[in-house]
């Protein structure tokens, strides 16, 4: 990826959205960093003075208009749809307001911000969107419905996106990482353990790892190097698609 590009990340304070806003800041682009979290957001700048940061609510979309109509003319060639969160329960004890908010800010937010973005995109004949999706984007856990229903739409919303911006080298991938350990997946771990009667290392361990052959956590490196390979003209052609990392998770 010799050329450098405008870059908007969502969730870009923490976990993944941090691992990957470092990296690109780091290899020269211009990197918008975009979090709910305005705190975690100031402590980002001071370390990387470069990025240009903006705090908004996913879930809100006239944040989403102000936010985006804020960046003027310095709008993103590439859009990395990385916000998310996460809460379990099972349906019938699932908070309706929790539910929404999870479909509002990784399905309905993401849709938003892509749209957002198409127009000058379109107008500069370039445009590269990636979503960070989840194994979860293929296949289903317990006491996930939100989650799960909010991955797997992104699948289905991205090959809808490809068709239509077809006609120009725009492209939208979802990758779809098994477990990685970022801080959501921390609280992930306690959560399960009390939903299912577990220590938090069984969940590990029984959960979290035995379904994938090879046994171990993704890296935020490796998120960060299919990340990269998507923004790169080896994969201009490739659109609609998921890049899956779940130590053989789905070839089962």
């Amino acid at each position: 990826m010799a050329s450098k590009h405008r870059i908007l990340i969502t969730g870009a304070a923490s976990g993944i959205g941090l691992a990957l806003t470092e990296h690109f800041a780091a290899a020269g682009h211009d990197v918008i960093a975009c979090d709910l979290q305005r705190g975690a957001l100031e402590s980002l700048q001071k370390q990387l003075p470069a990025v240009r940061t903006l705090a908004f609510d996913l879930s809100d979309a006239k944040q989403i208009e102000a936010a985006f109509a804020s960046l003027g003319d310095a709008t993103p060639d590439v859009l990395i749809n990385n916000a998310g969160l996460q809460f379990v329960s099972p349906l019938e004890e699932f908070p309706p307001e929790k539910w929404q908010l999870l479909i509002a800010v990784m399905l309905t937010g993401t849709a938003l911000l892509t749209r957002a973005v198409l127009p000058s995109m379109r107008k500069r004949n370039f445009g590269r969107i990636v979503n960070i999706g989840s194994i979860h984007a293929l296949i289903a856990s317990p006491f996930k419905s939100a989650y799960v229903a909010a991955k797997h739409g992104l699948v289905g919303f991205s090959k809808t996106v490809a068709l239509e911006t077809h006609d120009v080298d725009i492209t939208i991938n979802t990758v779809c990482p098994g477990y990685v350990k970022t801080p959501l997946v921390d609280a992930q771990i306690a959560s399960l353990a009390k939903t299912h009667n577990m220590t938090e290392q069984q969940v590990v361990e029984e959960i979290m790892l035995k379904p994938m052959p090879k046994r171990q956590f993704i890296t935020t490196e490796e998120l960060v190097g299919s990340v990269e390979f998507l923004l790169s003209p080896a994969a201009r052609n490739i659109t609609g698609q998921c890049l899956v990392l779940d130590g053989g998770w789905t070839a089962q």
